[in-house]
C-alpha cells in the first residue's frame, strides 16, 4: 500500500493490528501480573467490542495470575486435553495436524514465516493465527501485506472457524477471565469479515 503520508501505516491499521497482537498475546500462555493490570486499564464503549473490553477490565481486576493460570490449563491443556481445543484442524475436520494445518505451513513458507524454534504448539493454534495477522497488517516479516493480501490469509485460515472458536470460548463451563476474551474475539472477526466482505480487490 502506498502512502503519500509521512506514516507508512494508517492509524485504523496499526489499531487492527494491536487488537489482533493483544488477543495472541493472551491467548498465547496464562496471563502475567503486568498483563492483568494491562487488561485491567481497558475502556470500551456501547459495541458489542466495546462491551467485551468492559468486561475483561472488569474481571482484570478482581483476577490473580494463579486463578487466571489455573483456568487457562482446564480451558486448554487439562488431563489428556482441555475444555477447547483451539486448532483450525480440529475445528475444520475433527482431528488435529490435518489439511488446514498443511495449507497454512503452505501459505506461511511462501510469505516468508516460519514456527520459532522454542515453540511446539501447531502453527494453526489460534493464537498463533492471530499473531501472524498482526505481523502482516504492520509488515513485522517485511513489507506490509496488501489489503488483498490479508483478505485471502484471513478467508483461508481465520474466517471458517475463528467465530466458532470465539464463541465457544466465551460460552466455556470453565470460562470466567476468557470468556470476555471469546467475546472480544467473536466481534472482532464479526467486523473483520464484514470490512473484508465490503473492500474492494
Amino acid at each position: 500500500m502506498n502512502q503519500m503520508t509521512s506514516s507508512p501505516l494508517p492509524e485504523e491499521d496499526r489499531l487492527r493490528a494491536d487488537l489482533y497482537n493483544f488477543i495472541g498475546l493472551i491467548l498465547s500462555g496464562p496471563p502475567d501480573q503486568m498483563l492483568l493490570g494491562q487488561c485491567s486499564e481497558l475502556q470500551g464503549d456501547g459495541t458489542e467490542l466495546g462491551q467485551g473490553f468492559v468486561a475483561l477490565s472488569k474481571v482484570a481486576r478482581l483476577s490473580k495470575p494463579a486463578a487466571v493460570e489455573s483456568e487457562f490449563n482446564r480451558l486448554f491443556i487439562g488431563l489428556g486435553r482441555g475444555e477447547l481445543l483451539p486448532y483450525a484442524s480440529y475445528y475444520l475436520t475433527g482431528f488435529l495436524n490435518e489439511k488446514p494445518l498443511a495449507l497454512l505451513r503452505q501459505d506461511m513458507a511462501a510469505r516468508g514465516l516460519a514456527r520459532a524454534d522454542n515453540v511446539f504448539e501447531p502453527e494453526d493454534n489460534i493464537a498463533s493465527l492471530m499473531e501472524m495477522m498482526g505481523a502482516m497488517i504492520v509488515g513485522r516479516f517485511g513489507v506490509a501485506a496488501t489489503l488483498t493480501q490479508q483478505k485471502t490469509f484471513f478467508g483461508k485460515h481465520i474466517a471458517p472457524w475463528a467465530g466458532h472458536f470465539f464463541a465457544d470460548l466465551e460460552g466455556a463451563k470453565n470460562s470466567v477471565f476468557f470468556a470476555p476474551v471469546g467475546k472480544i474475539g467473536r466481534a472482532f472477526m464479526e467486523i473483520e469479515a464484514e470490512a473484508f466482505r465490503l473492500s474492494i480487490n
